[in-house]
């Protein structure tokens, strides 16, 4: 039985007298998969805050598992939610092990210290990142690894405390064609399983979107231009009003493809 784990009610952020988010309603359960899209400085990457409890809203109420962003203490939350982003991926120790990089994860600490893991820790460590076809270099030094095996890395570290929200920032921008199929399929498996968490994904590419997400937000100006059903939002009229350029959007076995109408 699903679970509503993100609630947004008029949810805004305000910065130095600036607008980034205004009027914010949605809401996400247990078992959506949900991408979120918009043009540069449209509010994406300050939605994916507010729902990993980095930011709390200027006005209006986000609600994350249950809790007021508002009134809870993130570092409460902050363990039951996975989240990889490029920034993150910079202040993880380039020359810290592949396996400690995950592990650290189960203590929300980016690198080894004083703290002491179990058998089990380690058995989970190594099985996450099997899952995520890593595990092969679990003692190589993070800082050594191609973009898209950090990319896998980092994913499979979110994943580590087996958490209830799991929230992904661009996680295929910058790699090459071949590693970024690799990645969406993996991530299209992920997202397909029944015992995986409510997932949230940024993307600037409709064709970055994995097979099994179920729902699309599309952000304009700071606000909700679209939200729902993922083949009722991605359409090439709401896309090309919010990018502002004629697209033609199509989508094939899940799989989504856009271009500029000639």
């Amino acid at each position: 039985m699903s679970s509503t784990v993100v609630s947004m009610q008029s949810a805004a952020v305000e910065r130095n007298g600036n607008t980034i988010l205004e009027g914010v309603d949605w809401q996400v359960t247990s078992d959506q998969r949900w991408v979120v899209l918009g043009p540069n400085g449209a509010g994406k990457t300050t939605l994916l805050q507010l729902a990993a409890a980095q930011l709390t809203p200027s006005s209006g109420t986000v609600t994350l598992l249950d809790q007021n962003t508002s009134e809870a203490d993130p570092a409460e939350l902050r363990p039951h939610i996975g989240f990889a982003s490029n920034s993150l991926s910079r202040r993880l120790p380039y020359g810290e092990t592949v396996l400690d990089i995950v592990l650290t994860a189960a203590y929300g600490i980016t690198a080894r210290w004083k703290e002491e893991y179990e058998d089990i820790d380690e058995r989970r460590a190594h099985r996450v990142l099997a899952e995520w076809k890593v595990d092969h270099l679990a003692e190589r030094k993070f800082g050594e690894l191609s973009d898209g095996e950090q990319k896998r890395v980092q994913i499979a570290r979110s994943v580590m405390a087996d958490p209830e929200l799991l929230l992904l920032d661009e996680p295929a921008a910058s790699l090459d064609l071949g590693a970024r199929e690799e990645l969406v399929q993996l991530l299209g498996g992920y997202a397909s399983s029944a015992s995986a968490p409510a997932i949230i994904m940024v993307t600037h590419h409709v064709e970055e979107i994995p097979v099994g997400f179920t729902h699309a937000v599309v952000l304009a100006g700071g606000k909700v231009a679209a939200a729902g059903p993922i083949d009722e939002t991605l359409t090439s009229d709401i896309l090309s009003s919010a990018f502002g350029v004629p697209v033609e959007v199509t989508g094939n076995d899940g799989r989504f493809t856009a271009r500029a109408k000639s």
